[in-house]
């Protein structure tokens, strides 16, 4: 059986290309540029990208299993609702697809309440399908290197109400599970949901202090101001993203991302091991900084200045 993976160039999704490769999957990874990509050996790269429709129907062709992943883009949700038809239309009778954690509660922020709809056309074509909700991802704060070392703070907004952050590669390890799970199931199995999580939950204090202890120094948490979140976002990323991002941060400050009561323990199990910590991702990136740039740990005061 063949599953093809949409989204399998990106930062989550070459890590499931990567789980399903080592675990002997026969996989199609959809690339608009599959020349410029180096896949694991036995992948088949297919062409394509998700507004052009007979790319798409090409690449859905004897496919048994799809893995959804939209990147965020001002068509997404067109993107997303265009693929599963066309995947209905080509007889793919297993799906799985990459929501966002509380997409049914963040419906003011763009990209989530476009990922809510398109689990509401999951249900409402009673399409059988997992629907995998990832908590923000650890690795989102590695773009966060100039501020930590440069001013020892902590930018990233958060708040103070908690999100039980999700470390990138169990997102994909289990995100790859979920697939195997249904691809090798002998009927479709019913429509289920699958919200991904990490152990703690975090606060830009706590995460603050686990940075003060990586690196040796008083690092700061540089507080809740969304406009100058927004502002530093425009550095890197297009005005509509930006202001995108500042609604989804907004929420967190407002009610959180906190993990309910037994979505730990089912995902240990499922898992077979403990879920990735913070700190473990905070060494980790550390001691990458240091090979690529030494640093020296300094007990000088620290700017708030991100």
């Amino acid at each position: 059986m063949t599953i093809l993976v949409i989204g399998s160039t990106g930062n989550i999704g070459s890590l499931v290309v990567r789980q399903l490769a080592d675990r002997g999957s026969k996989i199609r990874a959809l690339a608009r540029d599959p020349e410029k990509v180096k896949f694991p050996a036995g992948v088949v790269p297919v062409k394509g990208n998700l507004m052009d429709v007979d790319s798409v129907r090409t690449a859905l062709a004897g496919v048994d299993t799809l893995f959804l992943l939209n990147g965020v883009v001002p068509d997404e949700l067109t993107q997303a609702l265009i693929t599963l038809d066309l995947a209905m239309e080509a007889g793919v009778k297993r799906v799985v697809y990459f929501s966002v954690f509380k997409a049914d509660i963040f419906s003011d922020v763009p990209h989530f309440s476009g990922k809510y709809s398109v689990e509401r056309m999951i249900e409402q074509f009673d399409i059988p399908a997992t629907i995998l909700r990832p908590n923000y991802f650890f690795q989102n704060d590695t773009s966060l290197k100039d501020a930590l070392l440069g001013h020892a703070v902590y930018p990233m907004p958060i708040g103070g109400m908690g999100v039980s952050m999700v470390d990138a590669r169990d997102i994909a390890e289990i995100a790859a599970l979920s697939i195997i799970h249904r691809e090798q199931a002998t009927e479709p199995l019913p429509r289920e949901m699958l919200e991904i999580v990490g152990p703690e939950i975090l606060t830009g204090e706590v995460v603050a202090a686990i940075w003060s202890e990586t690196l040796g120094r008083s690092v700061s948490y540089g507080g809740d101001d969304l406009a100058v979140f927004e502002q530093q976002t425009r550095a890197f990323a297009p005005t509509w993203m930006a202001h995108d991002m500042r609604m989804m941060v907004r929420g967190f400050q407002r009610v959180g991302m906190v993990a309910k009561p037994g979505n730990v323990g089912r995902l240990t199990e499922l898992l077979g091991r403990p879920l990735r910590t913070y700190r473990n991702f905070a060494q980790e990136t550390m001691k990458q900084w240091q090979q690529s740039e030494p640093f020296k740990p300094s007990a000088g005061p620290a700017s708030r200045a991100a």
